[in-house]
């Protein structure tokens, strides 16, 4: 049975790409920073209907925390598919952005996804098959006012998608980004009404986090084994 790390796994995107992956058959490590009690319940809801998984907390901008829990992980069985997930928007118009919103959403998104996927490379390649996923945004593509910060971070995890998969290309690894547009989540409650979302949305509605986790377990399958350095949207026809 091959095992999955989704990073992010407690929230809205992250549990839908874990529920989906474990019934694939896979054995899907559900990771939170904080909300792990989320985390196992998602946890324990898979595994509820048939699935395999568990829970797992770290901060994915600790290095040292990271590669202690990941050398744990991987002591039981390699991690050949990583969905990087975990991500965190602080919203403010540049002018008014405080130094450390900059920051720690740079630093979850990018030195996350440095944190986590580095140290799964070497095992993965000795495998000589793996998939890494990292989940963007359309913000990334096209940026938003107010998120500056939010696009700069998934832009550069634009240009790591690019590189690492030229570096993995020959081991057999594939590596892209989703970009998902407007996803109905407790994350855009507040922000997109249904009119707002009819405006900006050709399909005029939202997407569903089972959509963005369908396409996800697709690229993270067998028969996706061609498609590599792609940034695929998922935004109803935004872009």
């Amino acid at each position: 049975m091959k095992r999955a790390l989704v990073t992010g796994g407690s929230g809205a995107i992250g549990a839908a790409i874990c529920r989906k992956l474990a019934a694939d058959g896979l054995h899907v490590y559900v990771h939170a920073n904080k909300a792990i009690e989320r985390a196992g319940d998602i946890a324990a809801a898979i595994q509820a209907d048939g699935g395999s998984a568990e829970a797992l907390a770290f901060d994915v901008t600790d290095a040292d925390a990271a590669e202690a829990a990941l050398a744990t992980v991987t002591a039981a069985g390699i991690i050949q598919i990583l969905v990087n997930n975990a991500g965190i928007h602080d919203d403010a118009v540049m002018p008014g952005m405080r130094r450390d919103q900059w920051s720690k959403v740079i630093d979850v998104s990018l030195n996350g996804f440095f944190n986590v996927t580095q140290p799964l490379l070497m095992p993965m390649i000795g495998k000589r098959w793996g998939r890494i996923l990292n989940v963007s945004s359309i913000s990334g593509l096209i940026g938003n006012r107010g998120q500056t910060n939010y696009a700069a971070a998934k832009s550069g995890l634009h240009g790591a998608t690019k590189a690492l998969s030229l570096e993995l290309a020959s081991r057999g690894i594939t590596v892209n980004a989703v970009a998902p547009g407007i996803i109905a989540s407790p994350m855009i409650e507040d922000s997109f009404d249904k009119e707002t979302i009819a405006r900006l949305v050709p399909m005029k509605r939202a997407g569903t986090v089972e959509e963005v986790a369908d396409l996800i377990g697709f690229l993270a399958s067998d028969r996706a084994g061609y498609i590599s350095g792609q940034i695929i949207s998922i935004n109803g026809g935004m872009i």
